[in-house]
């Protein structure tokens, strides 16, 4: 039986609201880098600049990754069918994976490779920097923009989630506004490796410094797609719900009447703003089977109603001196099941 949470209508209201503001920053993000891009190649070609390459290969795969997260946005909001009963949430993860991958193998190899050539060899064909500045200065401003609207978002969900900035940004089940800000976060700063590389370059006549600016933009890009890995590495493993969410299901299911024990609780984040709760508890033994059966149903819709996010509910009615559950208990937390006080 499926129940409509009270507040069920106001969670999907904002997060349809937050998904099309992650979708006008991945527009505008798109459109930024495509132009970027273009203009970038061109002053590459006219300069020579070992910089200016890395830093068009650099648009070149933030524009290819603005594509993917758009796929990720709209394959992950899929309803669950049969097959896919927890629905296609973590597609998104994948996807923002993949503009990891984009990033290192796309951007910062091509850096790396420019820079080291320029490097080794030891001069460069730089012919007009004046047109590399230009382009620099014109690709500074729309990042910017870019940067602002991300910058913008990611404030407005941690207010959403009343968490600071920095703690929002470890616990975010929503990787693509962060995507899209870690892209132009590198964007700005790839920007200035550049017009440092292509300024040393024209000042002292040595392409080493262009090239140096071309490996300094590879660093930062692989930074960028390692961090970007590792926070959806994370949560394809399957993260844990929000702590805070975690302390108030554990309360209410202590204090429900039937319940004489929380043995164990359970939680996995199973797409942006959707969670999954299962709990094993140690029902009173003057309870008849009815009884657990209404309990479970009403204590489902409670946490629902409390947490809109919460997806699906699994209660699991258990002794709590079952030696093979207090075995599997020990082998997770390294430590026994201990009584609460009192009993």
């Amino acid at each position: 039986m499926t129940e409509t949470a009270p507040g069920g209508d106001q969670q999907r209201d904002q997060g349809r609201d937050q998904g099309q503001e992650s979708t006008l920053t991945v527009f505008l993000a798109l459109a930024a880098n495509l132009g970027i891009a273009v203009a970038k190649i061109v002053a590459a070609v006219v300069t020579g600049s070992a910089s200016m390459g890395a830093e068009a290969a650099h648009s070149v795969a933030d524009t290819f990754n603005e594509v993917l997260l758009l796929v990720g946005l709209r394959r992950s909001g899929r309803p669950a069918d049969r097959r896919h009963p927890f629905g296609y949430g973590k597609e998104r993860y994948i996807w923002t994976l993949l503009v990891a991958v984009a990033i290192f193998g796309m951007g910062a190899l091509f850096a790396f490779y420019q820079g080291f050539e320029t490097i080794v060899a030891g001069h460069g064909g730089e012919a007009d920097p004046l047109v590399g500045y230009v382009v620099l200065g014109v690709s500074f401003v729309l990042e910017g923009t870019s940067w602002r609207q991300a910058v913008r978002q990611v404030r407005a969900d941690a207010r959403a989630e009343n968490l600071p900035l920095r703690v929002f940004l470890r616990r975010t089940d929503e990787p693509t506004s962060l995507s899209v800000l870690l892209e132009d976060s590198a964007a700005l700063l790839g920007l200035l490796l550049a017009f440092a590389g292509l300024g040393l370059h024209q000042l002292t006549g040595s392409a080493v410094w262009d090239g140096v600016g071309s490996a300094l933009i590879g660093v930062l890009l692989t930074a960028v797609a390692l961090l970007l890995g590792r926070v959806n590495l994370n949560l394809l493993i399957g993260n844990q719900a929000d702590p805070r969410i975690i302390a108030d299901v554990r309360e209410r299911l202590t204090a429900a009447p039937e319940v004489e024990w929380l043995v164990d609780i359970v939680t996995m984040t199973v797409g942006a703003d959707r969670v999954l709760v299962c709990a094993r508890l140690d029902f009173r033994d003057a309870l008849r089977a009815s009884d657990v059966e209404h309990a479970c149903v009403r204590m489902a819709r409670e946490l629902r109603e409390a947490h809109p996010e919460i997806d699906e509910v699994f209660l699991e009615p258990v002794p709590r001196d079952d030696p093979d559950l207090r075995a599997r208990v020990i082998a997770r937390y390294g430590r026994p099941l201990e009584p609460p006080a009192g009993t």
